[in-house]
């Protein structure tokens, strides 16, 4: 935290890892964006916020505990890096994207692509929208879509109804199934949200299904969803590129976002080069 007579003015939350001996701060399971949080004042000039947020930075990164790497995602609110760089860091850019205005759904539907109309359409036929609070359901969907493509589970279904119980206590997310007329679940997703937005956070879908179109009604019903408790809606964009082409099909804005990063171990240096972490 930083202070200003007492008063926060700023916070920089971090998530503390071990492995192999070496210490990480990285991103959370499921957690796209971490970083610095700054409160500023009122009518800033440009000039005197960029003069702000180095003092600021600077004082973060001091606070910071020894670490062999750092690697997180500020969120893409954070424009400004510099005082990062000049403490040597590392960044690389990556990309979210946001539909940023929920008040006209009939407008936003507009910008949806067609195909993404005709996968809605199509859905609507077979499948009904139906909030549950299934989530060890949920979780079997959500594995089965990593293991067709190959891609190990980042986390347990124990660490799921752990971060479950806090946002259900919280009303602060919602689940929903697309389901036939035989109780065949399609498709799955979870969405979270806070006072700013709304977060696509996972989801999962029937292999048998795929091509049903659920998941793009899924994603409609949920920004409709998203519509009366905040204004935005997160994708939590994928620099993989079929999905990225998925996302941009509703219409969504892109919006980058820093990977900030910086390695204090040359012996984690090598091994990262061989891939042996």
């Amino acid at each position: 935290m930083v202070k200003k007579d007492k008063n926060i003015i700023a916070v920089f939350p971090f998530f503390k890892a071990k492995k192999h001996g070496f210490n990480f701060i990285v991103q959370p399971k499921l957690t796209q964006f971490s970083g610095p949080w700054i409160k500023y004042p009122d009518n800033m000039k440009y000039n005197s916020k960029l003069s702000y947020e180095k003092k600021i930075f600077n004082e973060i990164i001091e606070k910071l505990p020894d670490f062999d790497l750092m690697d997180i995602n500020f969120h893409y609110s954070i424009e400004n890096w510099l005082p990062f760089y000049w403490k040597g860091y590392k960044q690389s850019t990556r990309y979210t994207y946001l539909i940023e205005d929920l008040t006209n759904l009939d407008e936003v539907y507009s910008n949806f692509q067609s195909n993404i109309k005709s996968d809605i359409k199509k859905a609507e036929k077979v499948v009904t929208i139906t909030p549950t609070d299934n989530l060890q359901k949920f979780y079997e969907l959500n594995s089965s879509t990593f293991k067709r493509q190959g891609i190990d589970m980042s986390y347990s279904y124990e660490y799921l109804r752990r971060m479950d119980n806090i946002h259900k206590a919280n009303d602060s997310r919602r689940i929903t199934f697309a389901v036939d007329e035989k109780g065949n679940v399609h498709s799955a997703i979870y969405v979270v949200w806070d006072k700013n937005s709304a977060y696509y956070l996972m989801s999962g879908s029937d292999p048998e299904f795929r091509s049903s179109g659920a998941t793009s009604l899924l994603l409609w019903e949920a920004i409709q969803f998203a519509s009366t408790v905040v204004n935005k809606f997160d994708f939590e964009g994928s620099m993989i590129e079929p999905i990225e082409k998925f996302f941009k099909g509703f219409g969504a804005v892109q919006k980058p976002y820093f990977n900030i990063s910086k390695s204090n171990s040359i012996l984690l240096n090598i091994a990262r080069i061989l891939k042996l972490l």
